[in-house]
């Protein structure tokens, strides 16, 4: 993990083809991204996470399971399977223009993928610095998830 600035990187390897390590970490979510942690926006109404799976789609975090609506987290920028994806991101107590910018990347390698998570942007949020710094914490535990689930 390297933090450059106000940029967050990590990258992990999981045991997968890089089209089954994109779908685990968008339509897979709710398999490694663990409920009622402190990773929630509302960790009581919270039923999940969802992308729409194309470039404008919505990244939310679901309240409602029926109509699937909740708090929108971010704008999907490019949806590349297999290969791209970014997405905004902000936290509900957040300004609605603080938005910061997540690039995951999913490389083939021999046993399968480097998955690489850059999250830049701090620039534009209140106390950005000091705030990237718990996200550079808090996104090394989810990865440790996402590889665990990717290993089941």
């Amino acid at each position: 993990m390297s933090q450059a600035g106000l940029l967050t990187t990590q990258s992990v390897e999981v045991p997968l083809d890089s089209q089954k390590a994109f779908d685990l970490f968008t339509v897979g979510i709710n398999a490694w991204w663990k409920r009622g942690t402190h990773y929630w926006n509302d960790r009581e109404r919270a039923r999940g996470l969802r992308f729409e799976p194309h470039v404008g789609g919505r990244f939310i975090e679901v309240y409602n399971e029926a109509t699937g609506e909740g708090f929108e987290i971010g704008r999907i920028l490019v949806w590349e399977p297999g290969r791209r994806l970014v997405y905004t991101w902000r936290q509900s107590n957040w300004e609605p223009d603080e938005l910061t910018r997540v690039e995951v990347r999913f490389d083939p390698i021999a046993n399968g993928t480097r998955v690489t998570v850059v999250h830049s942007g701090w620039e534009r949020i209140r106390n950005g610095a000091e705030i990237s710094r718990g996200y550079a914490t808090g996104l090394a535990e989810l990865l440790g998830w996402y590889v665990v689930a990717a290993k089941v």
